[in-house]
């Protein structure tokens, strides 16, 4: 009654419109502190709410002080303020933020609330995706290049093609500003050329030899390189090998030497190249040592694409150019016709760059140990994979020298990768 005699003996459009003005207020209020505090239910509070707004009309308005509700205003200000550490739902959050304009994921951000993408929550599974783009663009490259080869036997060209593709797709990549392209001194220039040197060593031999022999053989030989790269530390870099890493050894070599002699593919072409090969990757893990700079590793891989590049047009123009004019070309494009010839160069070059840019992207985001065992399955993947597209055919003696030879990698991997993080652990607490 209260209630209804004041708001009838108030009838001025000021009078009126502060009383609607304040029920709304009142109700909102309500609603959220209801919300929020669970402590009194909107029906229990709006009971009271008559008595409330007729006893604070009934004071003149300079007498009314705060309003009833300013602890209640004040508590929700409490929950919603970053600063305070409080919570709030996401619904309340957006809709309290809105209304001042602001951006709710940013709110959401501050106060620790964030919905969290699908990366961050879940870096294993990223990973594994990873690792299995990886192996998938390695294995897919290994065999479009072998397929390459049965029609078209110029590794040196071939070899050229893959960095070429790989320096166009750099270049785009450097207009694009994906990433922005590092720049580039004399002294630096000078510390990358015995890098590429090596890197388009390895390269053209490593393809010549797929070119001799079968992709699995090839893998097998090329297994040796942990030797090469432990006889090079002892004796070029002059770094103590433990007795253990040099017994792990033992077992690639026996397994290389068993799978040789009984590998119906074999030649002293594809032998001696693969082998050649792993004494020039060695070098360039020795020279890229002392080439370390503060440049990103994309933009390093970049510069050593384009010296190498430079460094394979020459030989195979020398070595293959009279062939490719006067038969090679004619006779490929005769073969698989000029569409699919050139999809061909132009595929397996970037398979080639995107697998090798791929690697480098997965092995940042793992451990030693894991390093190491992706290394080694990325092995095993490959000659696996090769063996049932090409239906190669293997003897026994073959398969048990490759068993042992991929065991020796693993076992010399994990023991490499414990002596390293016994390194860092002791780094870090001295």
């Amino acid at each position: 009654m209260e209630f209804r005699a004041l708001s009838s003996s108030f009838r001025a459009p000021g009078v009126v419109g502060l009383s609607k003005a304040t029920s709304y207020l009142q109700r909102d209020v309500v609603a959220v502190s209801a919300a929020v505090h669970g402590r009194k239910t909107a029906g229990q509070i709006c009971a009271k709410r008559p008595a409330l707004h007729s006893s604070f009309l009934a004071k003149p308005l300079a007498a009314r002080g705060p309003p009833p509700f300013a602890p209640l205003e004040t508590n929700l200000k409490n929950v919603l303020s970053p600063k305070k550490g409080g919570f709030a739902s996401p619904v309340c959050m957006a809709a309290a933020y809105d209304a001042e304009g602001a951006s709710v994921p940013e709110i959401v951000k501050d106060t620790g609330t964030a919905t969290e993408s699908f990366v961050s929550k879940n870096p294993a599974l990223v990973t594994g995706f990873f690792f299995f783009a990886w192996y998938f663009l390695n294995v897919i490259f290994n065999i479009m290049n072998k397929k390459l080869y049965n029609y078209f036997p110029y590794p040196y060209f071939v070899s050229a093609i893959h960095l070429g593709v790989g320096v166009a797709y750099c270049s785009i990549s450097w207009l694009l500003g994906m990433p922005k392209r590092a720049p580039i001194d004399g002294e630096l220039f000078k510390l990358l050329i015995p890098v590429s040197i090596c890197h388009a060593l390895g390269h053209v031999m490593t393809n010549v030899s797929f070119a001799a022999v079968a992709v699995s053989f090839t893998h097998t030989i090329k297994a040796l390189e942990p030797f090469f790269n432990a006889a090079a530390s002892q004796f070029i870099l002059g770094q103590q090998i433990p007795v253990t890493l040099w017994l792990s050894l033992a077992p690639i070599v026996l397994g290389v030497s068993m799978a040789s002699m009984t590998e119906l593919s074999f030649n002293w072409k594809g032998f001696i190249s693969a082998m050649t090969a792993n004494v020039a990757f060695t070098y360039r893990n020795i020279y890229s040592k002392k080439a370390m700079t503060g440049m990103d590793s994309t933009n390093v891989y970049a510069y050593i694409s384009i010296i190498s590049l430079a460094l394979c047009i020459p030989p195979a123009i020398l070595i293959e150019g009279p062939k490719l004019m006067q038969s090679g070309f004619a006779d490929a494009i005769a073969k698989v016709g000029i569409s699919k010839f050139v999809s061909d160069l132009f595929w397996v070059g970037m398979f080639y760059h995107l697998y090798n840019q791929l690697a480098n992207n997965t092995l940042e985001r793992v451990a030693p140990l894991t390093h190491a065992v992706g290394n080694v399955l990325k092995r095993v993947f490959v000659i696996g994979f090769s063996i049932i597209v090409f239906g190669n055919k293997i003897s026994t003696q073959t398969g048990i020298g490759t068993a042992v030879a991929i065991g020796g990698v693993a076992l010399y991997s994990f023991i490499k990768a414990k002596l390293e993080e016994e390194k860092r652990a002791k780094a870090a607490t001295s």
